[in-house]
């Protein structure tokens, strides 16, 4: 499902403050007719399902995104590229932040886009097959999209109905209404998707009952969280864990079998909307997958490196703190399977005696004696001062899940990577978070040694095991920080657990000072506070202006 939509019906909102748009298929052309007539056709109700799907990269494998749901964690600090520091450090963040504002414009059209195709379904001329395929994907699609607000900004404005024209009015609705509202969305699409689809991006039976574990898990539902997971573990469907850890990462092995869903981004960068300036107007030139620039310390600045495709653009944005790194045992393979320590020499101008290929930096977690060396080391006590606060903002281990070395150029901003939003090794943590927290710790012991199992390094597989006795709500969260760093769920992890507050201020030593028990939702845009008429009703979340 690489080519999403083009320019077409256009929805407007103050709660947007955005457009809802369809690509047309090639064969249909959307100018100059009305929504009335275009989703009563199965063409055009395509597109409009199409557009539905194309919202969720505003979040996945953007900088915005990334921002609110991995930075102001206890893994990551700000590199010296950070653009949102008041958001991802809590400085001063208000409501005029702009990774927040851009969020909340497009959940909430994508939101209003479901709700159109919710509600027109039935004037569409679906076959009887395909209807209820699509209307599965729509509710799937609202759910996915109200879960993202909801964690966001707590109880915000919540509607089941399509928005025509302009409004002015805003509700706030209880968490519980988006919730309960959520898993019947998902109880609903579980029951008429298909197992599998040969349409690339296109959600299934499994990916929904993995998303709606993640939901049971989300409110507490534990026993349900633990069925559901089981659900995808034992339902027959063909995932598996991949036996080493770094293949997830290839650009050459994507569409593999651990992949329960995922964002896609088209091959032909043009498809993703670099220049549209409906679904794309920032003007970042960045329409397809960024973190592979967000990651990558500045390596160009280095005796014997020039710029290249294989190293990436260095953007420094983020960096991880000392304590994930230091989660990482010898034993376990993700270390090595997800962040890079050396540089090879690759530029005419090197070091006197230092040859092309030759390192000629390296990163360490550890401390590293530097004598003897012609190379660059930049080790623990090189980076972080002695209380794992940042010194050095520009050279650091780099996350390097996402590089992308098929770009065409040192200077592409674009990637064609797509981003696993649910991998089958969630399902077994979800299981084991559900089973400890329904006091059965052996059986959470099981599942999280599955994962680590596939964690282990030859001949550590024993090293790699925990025992029931040593199974506790940190540990679990410590596990998924191994397993799921960078991959824009960290922040939504430590709201859930209540962890957020005690593991900033333990863990992340730059935030320490700033974080506050408010943080724990976002601050509503200002230009939609601003908006509405009825602001003794709709008013500015608690701690902002």
């Amino acid at each position: 499902m690489k080519n999403f939509i083009s320019k077409g019906f256009v929805l407007v909102s103050l709660l947007a403050l955005s457009t809802s748009c369809q690509k047309s298929l090639d064969e249909y052309n959307p100018t100059g007719i009305t929504a009335e007539s275009v989703f009563t056709t199965p063409e055009g109700f395509e597109t409009l399902v199409n557009a539905a799907y194309s919202y969720q990269r505003w979040w996945y494998g953007k900088e915005e995104g990334f921002g609110i749901s991995e930075m102001g964690t206890d893994l990551w600090m700000s590199g010296a590229g950070d653009a949102y520091t008041d958001l991802t450090q809590y400085l001063n963040l208000q409501a005029t932040n702009g990774a927040i504002t851009t969020e909340w414009q497009q959940l909430y059209a994508a939101v209003n886009l479901c709700n159109a195709g919710i509600n027109r379904i039935q004037e569409a001329g679906l076959s009887t097959t395909q209807r209820p395929i699509r209307e599965a994907e729509l509710k799937f699609l609202r759910a996915f999209y109200y879960w993202h607000i909801v964690e966001t900004w707590g109880g915000v404005h919540f509607t089941l109905d399509e928005i025509k024209g302009t409004i002015t009015t805003a509700n706030k609705t209880p968490v519980a209404t988006f919730n309960n509202q959520i898993i019947e969305d998902l109880l609903f699409a579980i029951t008429r998707l298909p197992n599998t689809t040969t349409d690339y991006g296109r959600v299934t039976k499994p990916a929904a009952q993995a998303f709606l574990a993640r939901m049971y898990l989300t409110q507490k539902k534990y026993a349900q969280a633990r069925d559901m997971a089981l659900a995808v573990i034992n339902g027959g469907y063909g995932f598996v864990l991949l036996p080493n850890y770094a293949d997830l990462w290839k650009m050459s092995n994507l569409k593999n079998k651990e992949v329960v869903y995922a964002v896609n981004y088209s091959v032909n960068l043009a498809l993703n909307d670099l220049t549209d300036p409906i679904l794309n107007p920032l003007g970042h030139g960045r329409g397809s997958n960024s973190g592979h620039l967000l990651y990558t310390m500045k390596y160009d600045d280095q005796p014997g490196m020039v710029r290249d495709i294989a190293n990436g653009r260095p953007f420094n944005r983020y960096m991880p703190t000392r304590f994930l790194l230091d989660l990482y045992s010898s034993a376990d393979n993700r270390y090595e399977g997800s962040y890079k320590t050396t540089w090879f020499a690759n530029g005419a101008s090197r070091p006197t005696g230092m040859a092309i290929g030759d390192t000629a930096v390296f990163t360490s977690k550890n401390v590293f004696a530097p004598s003897g060396k012609l190379y660059k080391i930049y080790d623990r006590n090189a980076v972080y001062n002695t209380n794992g606060t940042v010194k050095d903002q520009l050279h650091y281990v780099s996350l390097n899940k996402f590089d992308d070395p098929t770009r065409t150029s040192a200077n592409e901003a674009q990637s064609a990577r797509d981003v696993y939003v649910i991998r089958f090794s969630e399902l077994y943590l979800i299981a084991a978070e559900a089973e400890f927290s329904l006091g059965n710790n052996a059986q959470s012991a099981g599942y999280l040694n599955v994962v680590r199992s596939r964690a282990a390094k030859t001949g550590q597989l024993a090293a790699m095991q925990v025992l029931p006795a040593q199974v506790t709500l940190d540990l679990i969260l410590d596990e998924r920080a191994r397993e799921f760093a960078g991959e824009q769920i960290r922040w939504f992890d430590l709201k859930r657990t209540g962890k957020l507050t005690e593991r900033v201020k333990l863990y992340n030593p730059n935030l320490a000072s700033n974080i506050q028990e408010f943080h724990s939702v976002r601050p509503i845009p200002r230009s939609q506070v601003d908006a509405v008429s009825n602001k003794d009703e709709f008013k500015q979340n608690p701690g902002y202006q």
